[in-house]
């Protein structure tokens, strides 16, 4: 969205690069289901990117004053970048390796091969009680009705009210997925996971689906960062001790007035992405940047093909009372996903809903309406992690995806 937007403004002077480990786009919120052999997560970036755009495939390994290090022994150079490298699965969980990952394509890969070969009837443990969780274990049950699947959690959609957890475990329970709440695992075994009740639920295949971390290419480069290693920015989306470093998605932290409320998402990455890319072109052209404003809208969770469920929520994303269910859910959730690869086709057009009165209105040309979707542990899940790098100089700007980097030619 960010390297679109940027390219789609025509400025001469500006060119965009988009550094990624590979030459596909994955479509992160779609990795439970190419995971459960569904769908493909995957789709060439060629055809996503703006004609203009220039692709180099590679992974940033450090972020230098006006350049990036390449694993492949390249280095370019930018005037601005934009640092979107998302967010991944947490690996702090004793015995992780035994578990399969949903949170990048290789674990879905290798998930998507381990339930081809399960025997029927073999258990399936699913950790996590969060949005990624719960459209996993579903699709899982849905796409292989003879295992027996498990979701474990200490909790489960602990951020709904209650009347929507209790809509959504009894769907899960007609779906043939068996809720065990209300425990916390402690550790993975490659025959089952231990859990804090002292006792080991047998598995065969344990797919983790916890919480998210973000890669730490920030705090490497000496990149100020909170604790949990997310780029720190101004409500800009500017990086705050380094001005020609623009940071959106997952991977970023802004202020609690402007961002408290936006979790890992599409939700908030894609406008992240446009309003960086508006950041960048604000400052190629010396102006003053806007403060971000993004409203959430809602909850979208997947629940096998034929049924979904769909909690409305207030800007601030807290729940309203209105929610949607089964088929029209089901389709209201795929309509929604298709829109957000839609939409990075036409950037310049793409809008989305501003913040509560509590935040800073956006710039007219910006603040609009978009679509919504989430998912992940509390709703986390964005478009694979990207790292945006954008470089602008007036002679170029650069945006990368998936291993941030970035490159400027300098006039």
């Amino acid at each position: 969205m960010a390297a679109n937007r940027l390219a789609a403004v025509g400025q001469p002077d500006v060119s965009v690069t988009v550094v990624n480990p590979r030459p596909e786009f994955v479509e992160r919120v779609r990795l439970h289901e190419h995971a459960a052999g569904v769908t493909k997560a995957v789709r060439p970036l060629s055809g996503l990117l703006h004609r203009d755009v220039r692709l180099r495939v590679a992974t940033v390994g450090a972020i230098a004053e006006r350049s990036v290090r390449l694993d492949d022994g390249g280095t370019l150079a930018f005037d601005y970048l934009l640092y979107a490298v998302g967010s991944t699965a947490a690996r702090g969980l004793a015995g992780s390796e035994n578990a399969w990952s949903i949170a990048d394509l290789d674990g879905a890969e290798l998930l998507r091969t381990r339930l081809r070969k399960l025997p029927a009837a073999a258990r399936v443990l699913v950790i996590g009680g969060g949005l990624t969780g719960i459209e996993s274990a579903a699709e899982i049950a849905y796409c292989y009705p003879s295992l027996k699947v498990e979701l474990v959690s200490g909790s489960f959609a602990a951020w709904l009210p209650e009347s929507s957890r209790v809509a959504l475990e009894r769907k899960l329970a007609r779906a043939g997925v068996l809720l065990r709440t209300g425990l916390r695992v402690t550790g993975v075994r490659p025959d089952g996971v231990e859990t804090d009740a002292g006792r080991l639920l047998p598995s065969d295949c344990t797919v983790w689906a916890g919480s998210f971390d973000v890669p730490d290419l920030a705090r490497r480069s000496g990149l100020p960062v909170t604790d949990d290693g997310r780029l720190r920015t101004d409500e800009t989306l500017v990086c705050v001790r380094h001005r020609r470093i623009v940071g959106a998605g997952d991977a970023v932290a802004p202020p609690g007035d402007v961002g408290d409320h936006l979790r890992m998402s599409c939700q908030a990455a894609m406008p992240m992405g446009a309003h960086g890319a508006d950041t960048v072109l604000a400052l190629i052209r010396g102006e003053r940047p806007a403060p971000v404003s993004i409203g959430m809208v809602g909850q979208g969770i997947s629940l096998g093909r034929r049924d979904g469920f769909i909690q409305a929520t207030h800007r601030d994303d807290t729940p309203r009372r209105f929610v949607l269910s089964g088929r029209v859910a089901a389709t209201v959730k795929e309509r929604v996903c298709r829109f957000t690869v839609t939409a990075m086709r036409f950037p310049r057009a793409y809008r989305w809903l501003p913040g509560s009165n509590r935040q800073s209105p956006p710039r007219p040309q910006s603040d609009a309406r978009g679509a919504f979707r989430g998912e992940g542990e509390r709703g986390a899940r964005t478009d694979q992690h990207h790292t945006g790098t954008v470089e602008a100089k007036t002679d170029t700007v650069e945006v990368k995806t998936d291993s941030v980097e970035a490159k400027g030619v300098s006039a």
